[in-house]
């Protein structure tokens, strides 16, 4: 079972219970205390709910041919850097002054951690991502995203993709921000698998394709066996001096990192999958 939150063409955004290939619309104001997909998420059993919650006044559909927007709500995002040994090379490479720090960060108690969007500046899949006019080195960076409550519970799994700009961030590690956060950076969906149907975390594949003019111009994979910290220890740091009222998304790190020859042009189509959840996928724009 997955849930997404789709667009109809009237306009209206309603919350869909995905089984199999068929979506079924859910009326969650019929539960007292559901709102909003969060809501849904955070409960004891969203998929017992969710199922209580089908509006009999809409037919299920084709899941595949439904509008998928981000599935979220009024959530921050944030992300979580150097977890795979990958990144961790590829950040010293690019920034050889600075090298020591990230060697240090992979092992050290405390992780990297640094607000990467608010709601307002996700993107939907299908829309556009972009990489700055100011960078000449960026690149997709496909992450598992926690679908976090607001009492600091991992509820969910969703795709998400922190576009970065490697070169700026390659050039002084204090220009993180500049190289991490800006618009149409950061890209989610298309859907959430639940905490409880997501079995054998550790065992799920990411694979990541970028077409350039129709052809494959790279594709890479990693498996989540390979991050150096667990989803649990990311979230309890996250939550160490800090509230999130509305819950939280936190994206859990990149292990695939395309050659530093490569970088993204308008035009290239990026597509992520994460076995169990489904294929984000955003072109780049101008």
């Amino acid at each position: 079972m997955r849930f997404g939150k789709v667009r109809r063409p009237s306009g209206a955004v309603t919350v869909v219970m995905i089984e199999g290939d068929t979506a079924f619309p859910l009326s969650v104001s019929r539960h007292p205390t559901v709102r909003c997909l969060a809501d849904l998420l955070a409960l004891p059993n969203p998929c017992e709910t969710a199922r209580g919650l089908v509006d009999p006044a809409i037919s299920p559909e084709p899941a595949a041919g439904l509008q998928y927007l981000a599935p979220i709500d009024r959530q921050e995002i944030w992300a979580a850097g150097v977890t795979y040994k990958r990144s961790k090379i590829a950040r010293q490479e690019e920034s050889a002054g600075a090298a020591q720090f990230y060697d240090k960060v992979y092992s050290a108690d405390r992780p990297e951690l640094f607000m990467k969007a608010t709601p307002e500046r996700v993107v939907h899949p299908g829309d556009p991502i972009r990489v700055r006019a100011d960078s000449t080195w960026s690149v997709p960076e496909p992450e598992l995203t926690l679908v976090v409550s607001a009492d600091m519970r991992i509820v969910g799994y969703t795709v998400g993709n922190d576009v970065s700009a490697r070169d700026i961030e390659g050039e002084n590690p204090l220009y993180l921000p500049q190289a991490k956060i800006y618009a149409k950076s950061c890209a989610l969906g298309p859907v959430i698998t639940p905490l409880a149907a997501m079995k054998d975390l550790e065992q799920k594949e990411i694979r990541l394709v970028i077409r350039r003019e129709n052809e494959v111009a790279y594709e890479g994979k990693t498996s989540l066996d390979m991050m150096a910290r667990t989803p649990k220890s990311l979230v309890e740091w996250l939550g160490k001096e800090n509230e999130f009222p509305h819950g939280v998304l936190l994206m859990t790190g990149t292990g695939i990192v395309p050659p530093d020859a490569f970088t993204l042009r308008p035009g290239d189509v990026v597509s992520i999958t994460i076995d169990g959840i489904g294929t984000l996928t955003n072109p780049v724009g101008e």
